[in-house]
This record gives structure tokens, sequence and C-alpha cells, in this order.
């Protein structure tokens, strides 16, 4: 990088923290990955002092200033349109019907381009794959159940509102063992998030460890909390435990049977999966468990082309963008748009 290249942020804020990256003109990643508290609880004006910190933070190390930064892409987690964040999600109150985009700029005087986590997350699994020219579905079963699509050329589906591909709240008709629908966090039921995310996974293991079947079971046994035992169970299913995989392979049908209905929308070719799995010992099974759940969904033609028996229409693989994926796609985009 020379000392007159332009540089541009990639800024995404999270629930607990802050990532930032830097990269410069020709779309080369600049210097380390900083990481800062995001305080999303104290108000936007808290979190936007962490902002400021992050990218004073990402300069420095390279021995340059925050002058040098031309443009930044920033994500929220929560819905927004057009700058102005739209529910509450986790953070506090003061952030819902307020121009986050706008307001920040004014502060910094660095023109800013903004969107939620879902859709920076798959902006920056697009970024990574620059010989993939067609459309691409991100999912990440993760906390909750987001996700984005990519357009050709690099450009982001949100809808008229900037609302599209709440992917997590697509109806499911998947129910418990009584015959209801379980409630989501969103306050209706029936959403696949209900079913694959973190929060589902604490509920599903509950209900399989009160059966008689699981009585001698470490987890069954032990006396630590449903959160503890529910971040155990990757482990327990990378050693191939049998409650552990039937656990997982439950989700990942679910998650399979929900992705076949948005492809038959959407038709995007390639669906990456992300979320902390994609880092997991037993993720080739997880990934033949979503298969699965998508090939008993999915009209045939979705699943093979009928020209040729040996194409694929539909290609899944794991994202590889890893935790800074949406600071990432979100610094490229800023480059797009602002040099």
């Amino acid at each position: 990088m020379t000392d007159n290249n332009k540089l541009f942020a990639g800024l995404d804020i999270g629930g607990t923290t802050i990532k930032s990256i830097l990269v410069d003109d020709q779309g080369e990643e600049v210097g380390e990955m900083v990481e800062v508290r995001s305080n999303v609880k104290d108000g936007y004006e808290a979190t936007f002092a962490q902002l400021e910190a992050a990218m004073d933070q990402l300069v420095e190390a390279i021995g340059l200033s925050r002058s040098m930064i031309k443009g930044i892409g920033l994500d929220v987690p929560a819905p927004c349109s057009d700058g102005v964040i739209w529910g509450q999600a986790n953070l506090a109150k003061d952030w819902v019907g307020t121009n986050i985009r706008d307001q920040f700029s004014n502060r910094v005087d660095i023109p800013v381009t903004m969107t939620n986590d879902g859709n920076a997350a798959a902006l920056g699994e697009y970024a990574l794959r620059p010989k993939h020219v067609g459309v691409l579905l991100c999912v990440a079963p993760g906390t909750g159940l987001g996700g984005g699509m990519v357009l050709p050329g690099g450009r982001v589906y949100e809808g008229q509102h900037g609302l599209a591909l709440e992917v997590g709240h697509v109806s499911v008709p998947f129910r418990e063992e009584d015959g209801t629908l379980p409630r989501c966090s969103c306050g209706l039921t029936g959403c696949a998030e209900a079913w694959v995310s973190l929060m589902a996974l604490r509920r599903r293991l509950g209900v399989e460890l009160a059966k008689e079947q699981w009585a001698d079971h470490p987890l069954a046994v032990e006396t630590a909390s449903i959160e503890e035992k529910a971040f155990r169970l990757r482990d327990f299913a990378s050693e191939g435990d049998t409650l552990a995989c039937q656990v997982f392979e439950q989700q990942a049908n679910i998650l399979g049977h929900m992705i076949a209905d948005m492809v038959r929308v959407f038709d995007p070719g390639l669906v990456v999966i992300g979320g902390g799995l994609a880092e997991a010992d037993f993720r080739d099974s997880y990934l033949d468990w979503v298969r699965d759940g998508f090939n008993k969904r999915a009209w045939p033609m979705y699943r093979q082309s009928p020209l040729d028996p040996n194409k694929e229409t539909t290609r899944f693989e794991w994202a590889y963008g890893g935790d800074s994926v949406a600071a990432l796609g979100m610094a490229f985009t800023a480059r797009e748009i602002f040099r």
C-alpha cells in the first residue's frame, strides 16, 4: 500500500463487540482486524464513541491517520432501512427511529453506507469468492438465524424498505412432540429460528434430557445450566455422541427444508452456510443433514439440472470468512461505493 492510497473501513456492530477492518482501493486488506466493545445497550452515542476508537486503532496500527479513510461500511444487528433502525432487537431504545448512518457520517465527516448484519455477512462471503458470478444466498445459524442474498455484480438484495431476507422467520411446519408449534423470540410460532438457533438448541436439548432414554447421559447427570450443556453439545457431536448428533441432525434437516423453500423463490444457485458451525469438527455430517432436509423438500430441478445430471442446480458451501466476514463485506461495499 502506498502512502497516498485511499482506505475504506468496515465496521460490524454486534451485541457485544465491534469488529473493524480496513481495505485499500485495490481491495487488499490493510493491517489486522480490531475488536472493541460495542456498548449498544448504553445508547447509540456510546457506540459511536467505540466506532471512532476502532477506526483510530486501525489507522494508528499502520502509522496513518483517520483522514485516509474515505468511506465507511457499517452494519447493525437490527432491521434497518435507508440508514434508520426499524427494530430494537438487542439495542437500547434510542436507536429505534434514528438515522444511524447519517448521524455517524456527520459526526466523523466521512460518507457511510449501512445495512444489517445478515446482509453484511453475505457481502463478505461474496467478496471472498471473486470467481463466483451468480447469486449467493447466505444463512447463518447462531444466537438466532440470520441471512442475506447478494445478486450478480455484488449488490445485496434488501427489498423495497431494506427489510428483506429475514430468513429466520420463514414458517416451517414442524411441531413439538405435544403437537404445538414452538414460540420464536420474535413472538410468533413456527418460525425456522425457533428450530435453528442457539435458543432452539437449548430448548430441544432440555426436552431430550427429560426423557428416560437419556437418563444416564453425561449431560443429564451433571448439574450445569442448560446454557452450559448446550454449549458443550457441539463437543459431544464431534465425538459422535448419539444424543448430540440427533439434536443437530433435526436442526440441520429443518434448515434444509427452509432453504428449499427459499431456493424455490430465489433460485440462488449457491447457498453458503455460516455461523459457528462452519468451524465445527462434525460440519461435514451437518452439511449432509442439511442436504437431506433440502432434498426431501426441493423439486428435482432445484437439485440437478435436466441438461446435465452431473451438475448440481443448488450448491452448498460452508462460509469461510470467519468472525470478520461482515466487517470485510462492509469494507468492500464502502470501497465499491466511495472510491
